[in-house]
């Protein structure tokens, strides 16, 4: 196993519209004929955040050398910007929260739901300043918001501000990648800011920061692998994704009984204290997830909520953004 890999990626660029993607419904897609042994000299472009830390928990559970072909690992600042450069065909696979999948398939992009994670309610947060007079969500009309467009905190602030009954309008969305919200959060630029693991536990132990409200009062919502069609067309590629999404989950699995060791790699990985990233581990705990009728579902009430909020400019069918055919890489499947 060989692993390279390439300097930060740029921040988000608005997804632009392009042609319909192909798609197909759940179980449906190729899923490679290549067997997964011999896999050597296959090349996977993998997409990785500080939000996810794939590389670094493959690394902490002892799995990253057994990664059967050359690894190729990409940084990005959020979801939005890794499926981007995955539809422009630079990114075979990678982690993403429950919207930028939507905000793909919205923008026509040759994607599909691979794997599925379940996502703790505790790893989404609305942040105000430790001072704010802000302490309800029926305050926030008015008031200008850092979110990153299309990640899962911009879907988080859409289900707290539907369920206050608050428009959209109403607020003032800025659209900035996380190291850019936490500094206009941390300058006093922005009210609020609506952030995922571990920007909370980052914000709340350095500027000690106040969550408004966490995920908790809102709808169990899933993280994701997600694929490009063309990866998925390739059989040898398609085989690698299979050993690569085996391979994940079992890191999951491991993370959430070793904490302490997990957040020790991911200080290393994001270089923030451990004291942190310990919060962060538990924070986001996870759980891998057959991909199934509930968790597209759920990502159709996603769809939903970005359509009505007029945030993307059609409503996807997200079944048609999804294949099972790799859940027998879940445990216990």
């Amino acid at each position: 196993m060989k692993m390279r890999r390439v300097p930060l990626a740029a921040a988000a660029v608005a997804i632009a519209v392009i042609a319909a993607a192909c798609s197909s419904g759940p179980g449906s897609g190729a899923t490679g004929k290549a067997s997964t042994t011999g896999l050597s000299g296959v090349t996977l472009n993998i997409g990785d955040q500080k939000g996810t830390g794939a590389e670094a928990l493959l690394t902490a559970a002892g799995l990253i050398g057994k990664l059967p072909f050359h690894a190729v690992w990409s940084d990005f600042t959020s979801g939005p910007p890794m499926l981007q450069a995955m539809g422009a065909g630079s990114i075979d696979i990678g982690g993403v929260g429950d919207a930028p999948p939507v905000v793909a398939a919205a923008g026509g992009y040759k994607v599909a739901i691979v794997g599925a994670r379940t996502a703790n309610p505790l790893a989404a947060a609305l942040l105000v300043p430790k001072n704010s007079p802000i302490h309800s969500v029926a305050q926030l009309r008015g008031k200008k918001i850092a979110e990153a467009s299309g990640s899962s905190g911009n879907y988080h602030l859409l289900a707290v501000l539907a369920k206050a009954g608050i428009p959209v309008s109403d607020v003032t969305l800025d659209n900035l990648q996380p190291a850019d919200a936490l500094a206009a959060f941390a300058a006093g630029q922005v009210d609020a800011w609506d952030v995922w693991s571990p920007y909370i536990e980052q914000a709340v132990a350095q500027d000690h920061a106040r969550i408004l409200v966490s995920g908790v009062p809102y709808q169990a919502t899933y993280s994701f692998e997600v694929a490009s069609r063309s990866a998925l067309a390739d059989p040898a590629k398609a085989a690698a994704i299979k050993a690569y999404l085996k391979l994940l989950d079992q890191a999951y699995v491991w993370a959430d009984t070793h904490y302490t060791g997990w957040a020790t790699a991911w200080a290393a990985a994001t270089g923030l204290p451990d004291s942190v990233m310990v919060a962060a581990a538990k924070d986001d705990e996870t759980k891998p997830v057959p991909v199934d009728s509930a968790v597209i579902a759920s990502e159709q009430s996603v769809a939903d909520a970005f359509a009505s909020a007029r945030l993307i400019p059609a409503k996807p069918n997200m079944s048609q953004y999804a294949v099972s055919t790799f859940n027998e890489t879940v445990p216990g499947s």
